[in-house]
């Protein structure tokens, strides 16, 4: 794919969830329906995020969505995990963080691939966020 259609995007949502429970939230996958809209399901062999464990998410209309965690850093300040997800031929790359914040909690996320998928995934994970730290 040419350099020039790659694009890189960051979103930070901030909100009063304790901080433990939203990475509880996030390391837990049968919990993502709980937060993202755009998940219906989710296929996983484990019960938490482990690096190179793969899996399927099924989103509106039952597209399947494959997955790959590639990094869970659950230690330190800022607790954070990656993964690579890709349907239809469009792969995306994501990295997610979590930190404690005076009064909750602030998740951050960044995106990469194709532009066009970057930017129709935007409004949608902006949401889940809100969700996931409200």
């Amino acid at each position: 794919m040419p350099a020039w259609s790659q694009l890189r995007r960051e979103v930070s949502v901030r909100g009063p969830r304790d901080a433990d429970d939203v990475w509880d939230r996030y390391v837990r996958p049968r919990r993502w329906p709980e937060w993202s809209p755009q998940i219906r399901s989710v296929r996983y062999p484990g019960e938490t995020l482990r690096p190179g464990a793969a899996g399927v998410v099924r989103g509106p209309g039952g597209l399947p969505v494959r997955f790959r965690i590639l990094d869970v850093a659950a230690d330190g300040p800022v607790r954070g995990w990656s993964w690579s997800v890709s349907a239809g031929g469009v792969r995306l790359h994501l990295e997610h963080t979590v930190q404690a914040v005076p009064g909750g909690s602030r998740t951050g996320l960044t995106v990469r691939g194709p532009a066009p998928a970057v930017l129709l995934y935007l409004p949608l994970a902006r949401l889940a966020l809100r969700r996931l730290v409200h």
